[in-house]
């Protein structure tokens, strides 16, 4: 029994770094269940036009959006709101904690995140449970590239 708790131990600290910045809490398996839900609007195609999740096209890509500067998809710059492109400008870059609280509500979240009350969203659909959430960011996360541990900085 000692060896099974201090196995389980090992691998807990030994994954512990890859979920230090917040890449994904949530189960990928579950969220491709989930992700049923937002592929009416957005696709998962990689880099090389590779399609992993067909979807709608009046969403962005969700390829790669881990550390994405928000509202900066490049075939997408034309349909962003603008609220959601003075929220990349002023420092928004998707993480897990700023996707879960966007996709519950994400006017609500634009208003918050650049204190103005005026502030909309095109997107409408909101997803409520914040476990479905985290398992389609997941998803997401699991589907991108490669995401790398961030450094920390040493002075």
């Amino acid at each position: 029994m000692k060896i099974f708790k201090l196995a389980a131990l090992g691998v807990t600290l030994m994954a512990a770094p890859a979920f230090s910045d917040g890449h994904a809490t949530g189960n990928a398996e579950d969220g491709k269940g989930v992700f049923k839900k937002c592929k009416a609007c957005h696709s998962i195609i990689d880099v090389d036009g590779g399609m992993i999740v067909k979807g709608g096209k009046n969403g962005p890509n969700l390829y790669g959006v881990y550390n994405r500067v928000a509202g900066t998809q490049k075939d997408f710059l034309k349909k962003y709101g603008k609220s959601l492109i003075k929220a990349g400008e002023a420092g928004l870059m998707w993480n897990e904690a700023d996707f879960v609280t966007y996709v519950a509500d994400p006017k609500k979240f634009l208003k918050t995140y650049l204190s103005d009350k005026k502030a909309k969203s095109k997107m409408s659909f909101k997803l409520k449970k914040e476990q479905d959430v985290k398992d389609v960011w997941a998803f997401i996360v699991a589907n991108g590239p490669a995401v790398e541990p961030t450094e920390e900085k040493t002075d």
